[in-house]
């Protein structure tokens, strides 16, 4: 894995990452581990969290797991608990975990509305709300990250519920960056490209392929991709930056595109 390096910015600092089991969360933490960052992961998914100690590119950092379920606002008070523990509090918070299942707005259920809405909105609401408490206590700046999509600008059918919770979290990335901005607490978002692979959200093949044929530099998200941009928002090279979100995402929101054939490429 290649990241840029950051002349020691991330020594030593505390990171906190949700999702941190999947796909984007795992790239995350490879990414601060290679800078030498403490982590807190966090996942519902306890077995896949625990593995990753096994990770070698996570093998010489200090690690920590929390099994949290963001549906659960208990849960989620017990991971900032847990953090106030460790750490009394984090240097960096990473919102990454999010959910995305294919249903169409006339057929879905408030169940599964509210679950979308309760893991993509209101536990990076929630989390940042108690984690930024945490730091303004200790009198210690901090970076906080939202982990947006393509889905927050385009929408389509089956994934309205997705798009609304993303457009969402963008507002509520801008409206904790005010908040937060006298406690030099920084809030932005990034927007990663798509990347095939989650195990939360499964996708079929077929919209796999057509996925790639609207991206126009003709390849999925990579694993230093996303990573490279959340360290430069997180590092002194960003420190007048708030309230903004960096798309990371081949093009394809930069408007219409269709390849006539999709071209895998090769993954960075």
């Amino acid at each position: 894995m290649i990241v840029l390096h950051f002349e020691g910015t991330f020594i030593g600092k505390k990171v906190v990452i949700t999702g941190a089991a999947g796909i984007f969360g795992t790239w995350i933490a490879q990414a601060f581990a290679s800078q030498g960052a403490k982590l807190i992961l966090s996942d519902i998914r306890d077995k896949e969290l625990r593995a990753m100690r096994e990770d070698p590119l996570l093998k010489n950092v200090e690690l920590l797991f929390h099994t949290t379920d963001l549906a659960q606002e208990a849960s989620i008070v017990e991971l900032a608990e847990f953090v106030e523990q460790e750490w009394s509090s984090a240097d960096i918070l990473i919102n990454n975990a999010g959910i995305y299942q294919r249903h169409r707005l006339l057929e879905m259920n408030v169940k599964d509305w509210n679950t979308s809405i309760g893991v993509n909105v209101t536990a990076p609401f929630l989390l940042t709300q108690l984690l930024a408490q945490q730091m303004i206590k200790d009198g210690k700046p901090g970076s906080i990250i939202n982990i947006s999509s393509g889905a927050a600008l385009s929408n389509q059918i089956g994934g309205g519920h997705y798009s609304t919770g993303k457009a969402a979290l963008s507002m509520l990335t801008r409206s904790f960056a005010l908040e937060l901005a006298p406690y030099q607490i920084r809030v932005n978002a990034v927007a990663p490209g798509f990347a095939p692979g989650s195990e939360v959200s499964e996708l079929s093949e077929d919209y796999v392929q057509n996925m790639l044929t609207q991206i126009p530099l003709g390849r999925t998200s990579g694993p230093q991709d996303a990573p490279t941009a959340i360290l430069y928002l997180c590092s002194e090279a960003a420190s007048f930056i708030t309230g903004s979100t960096l798309t990371v995402d081949g093009g394809r929101t930069a408007g219409t595109f269709k390849s006539p054939k999709p071209q895998a490429g090769k993954q960075a």
